[in-house]
């Protein structure tokens, strides 16, 4: 895996962090900047930014064999970055307007470039792979079409209308638990070799149509309506089945006698969060619970990173160590774990408050600085892998 490619990933992941700390720092002390206006920088850096061009380095690296000799893609990479650099220096400043605007744009355009070459130039003879890595492209595609909704929407409706917000949870559902979750299982199925079982066709399909029947959430939530919640409940259950299924196909004890410790670890992190991410996703089951707790801030910020933090990071992690050309150190050792207990201690103090706001029992005694001082621990351990990266030598 390229290693300048990498440093770029994780400082876009570093700067998204510090935005974050920024966020929880502004309940304690003026930070001198909007607050959304810094929430949207951050969310679009982490996602568009780490994950994205992450998903990018390592698509690129286990599906494309010469890739050294298809400029395009190392070209592709750098012209996303500008799309991101540009999101960094123009989001926290104005939010939404034509400078962020047009950078977000320029890597919409970037992600469909990039969905053309891979879907030409891949090659893998794994049909696991194959299917969820031209799955996971389908569902990136269909994400955007959320966000060209975005501008008729207000023109026509206003942004307090139910099709504008149901236009960005398209996008966000379908990036999040399509393009982001599939992209990740193809390159983790392909490191531990799953095999094209009738395991494996039942747990796809049901992923698959999973994902798009809990869409009807989101939906519920702008446009109420009974039907919505039984096809949610529906798509629910079929994701536990589909967790059930999944648990199945990872061969955690053949992959343990070969890899580091610290590899195996992060596997067995995110997959124990890809499962408590799904059985909280029962609790929508409950329609006065579901509509309670998009209303409760601390109920959505937690789910998101416990997806994005527990679930694609730790995987993503897991990915760079598996290429083979860093060492192991203590320092790598301390980053990593700092990161996952800064991201544990924080998802703890995030639902603990959130059931105090929902049963109505107030703050938790200096609420906000230990949410703070625990969230230092997550730039801590990106900072420590980063320098470890830049001082490891390709083999």
């Amino acid at each position: 895996m390229p290693k300048k490619l990498v440093v770029v990933c994780l400082f876009n992941f570093l700067i998204a962090a510090l935005m974050g700390l920024a966020l929880r720092y502004s309940f304690l002390d003026s930070v001198g900047l909007n607050y959304r206006f810094l929430t949207h920088a951050h969310s679009h850096i982490a996602m568009l930014g780490w994950v994205y061009l992450m998903l990018y380095t390592a698509i690129v690296y286990y599906f494309v064999p010469e890739y050294k000799t298809k400029p395009i893609f190392t070209k592709l990479f750098w012209l996303t970055e500008v799309a991101v650099v540009g999101m960094m220096l123009s989001f926290p400043f104005q939010g939404y307007a034509a400078v962020s605007i047009s950078f977000s744009t320029l890597h919409i355009f970037c992600s469909y470039a990039f969905v053309y070459c891979i879907w030409k130039h891949h090659k893998t003879k794994s049909a696991v792979t194959k299917y969820l890595l031209k799955a996971s492209l389908v569902f990136m595609v269909l994400s955007t079409i959320g966000v060209w909704c975005l501008g008729p929407a207000v023109s026509i409706l206003g942004s307090a209308s139910a099709f504008y917000q149901i236009a960005i949870q398209f996008f966000l559902h379908f990036q999040f638990n399509g393009w982001f979750l599939l992209a990740i299982f193809a390159v983790f199925f392909h490191l531990v070799k799953v095999e094209n079982t009738p395991v494996f066709k039942y747990f796809f399909w049901t992923l698959i149509v999973s994902t798009v029947l809990t869409f009807a959430l989101p939906i519920q939530w702008f446009a109420p309506h009974p039907i919505l919640l039984w096809i949610n409940g529906f798509g629910v259950v079929l994701q536990f089945v589909m967790l059930f299924l999944f648990l199945k196909l990872i061969p955690f004890k053949k992959e343990g006698e070969a890899q580091p410790k610290l590899i195996i670890n992060l596997y067995r992190f995110a997959v124990l969060c890809f499962a408590v991410k799904t059985i909280f996703q029962l609790a929508s089951l409950v329609p006065e619970f579901s509509n309670v707790v998009y209303g409760h801030r601390n109920f959505v910020i937690g789910f998101i990173h416990l997806l994005m933090l527990g679930v694609v990071s730790s995987f993503l992690f897991s990915f760079i160590l598996k290429s083979g050309w860093l060492s192991n150190s203590k320092w790598l050792n301390i980053g990593v774990y700092s990161f996952l207990l800064g991201f544990i201690l924080t998802e703890v103090l995030l639902l603990v408050q959130g059931c105090k706001f929902f049963v109505g029992s107030g703050l938790i005694p200096n609420y906000y600085l230990l949410l703070f001082l625990c969230s230092v621990l997550l730039p801590f351990g990106i900072g420590l892998f980063i320098v470890h990266v830049t001082r490891c030598k390709l083999k």
